[in-house]
């Protein structure tokens, strides 16, 4: 019985001893560890310091290298003469502006203008249109070179080309051609609808089309019923916009006998308001189209 007590109180003696150890060496791992966390943190500030430093170095190394450069640069410019400096800038100058015609013209080969390279510089094509129908294309030869100035071309001379130049040619060649190309589609449409008026609808008309050159100033006589013996109404349309197919201004005038009806009056106004807002060709089919019943809710 004693000995088994004995027994018991030494197991227990050992269990104590060997808890106590385990919670010893815990402790100590814990120390290491926090003994361990402010040399790791050293050991790491110590390696962005010497990356920094590496760093400064090499930051020092290319600034004295670009400053060697520079120093080069000049010694170098002043040895060239003033005269070859400038041919020299005004290569460049020239260069560059040939490669930015032809990227306005790859850009613009879908909207009607197109172009070719010469011994010169570049020669452009303005293709027009109307409402899907092609019509008349027009050139300007350029020269590239400073001034760039144009060598031929066959803009009617109704069109404001020197003005257009003066304007736009020096400082921007995009928008010159933009603004040339404006105005030749807007004359072609209004040549256009003036033409097919004459050719498709001449007995709807009391004698030819009256136009000027540009066609942007338009009178005719004409009525409605291709039975009518009499043509009641006389139009006058101008266009005080160069850049546009349809007119600013548009006069209408009834000359039958019963100019007071109220019914004229109101196919009058339809009519000035259908000019303003459609071809001419347009105009006039609906004209056929529709007789004597002219729709109008046009004028409300």
């Amino acid at each position: 019985m004693e000995l088994a007590n004995a027994q018991s109180q030494d197991g227990e003696s050992k269990g104590g001893v060997l808890a106590h150890l385990e919670r010893l060496e815990i402790q100590l791992s814990k120390s290491h560890k926090k003994l361990e966390e402010p040399q790791r943190e050293q050991a790491v500030e110590s390696a962005l310091g010497t990356k920094i430093h590496k760093l400064r170095l090499l930051r020092d190394k290319l600034s004295a290298e670009l400053k060697q450069r520079q120093a080069r640069v000049k010694v170098s410019a002043a040895n060239v003469e003033p005269d070859q400096t400038l041919e020299i800038s005004e290569q460049e100058i020239l260069e560059r502006k040939q490669e930015n015609v032809k990227a306005i013209l790859q850009a613009y080969r879908f909207t009607g203008i197109s172009g070719k390279l010469t011994s010169r510089g570049v020669c452009v094509c303005i293709s027009t249109a109307f409402e899907g129908n092609l019509l008349d294309s027009y050139f300007v030869d350029l020269v590239i070179q400073k001034p760039l100035r144009i060598h031929h071309h066959s803009i009617p001379v109704f069109i404001p080309l020197e003005e257009i130049a003066a304007k736009y040619l020096q400082t921007n060649i995009q928008h010159f051609l933009f603004i040339l190309c404006e105005y030749l589609n807007a004359y072609s449409g209004r040549k256009y609808q003036a033409d097919r008026l004459q050719s498709d609808f001449a007995a709807c008309l009391a004698g030819p089309l009256q136009r000027n050159s540009l066609c942007n100033l338009l009178s005719f006589t004409y009525k409605v019923e291709p039975k009518d013996q009499s043509f009641p109404f006389c139009a006058r349309l101008l266009y005080k916009d160069l850049t546009t197919a349809l007119p600013t201004d548009v006069t209408v005038t009834y000359r039958g006998t019963d100019a007071s009806a109220t019914t004229w009056e109101e196919q009058r106004a339809a009519h000035e308001h259908m000019f303003f807002t459609k071809p001419l060709h347009q105009v006039f089919t609906s004209f056929a189209r529709k007789g004597e019943k002219l729709d109008m809710s046009l004028v409300s």
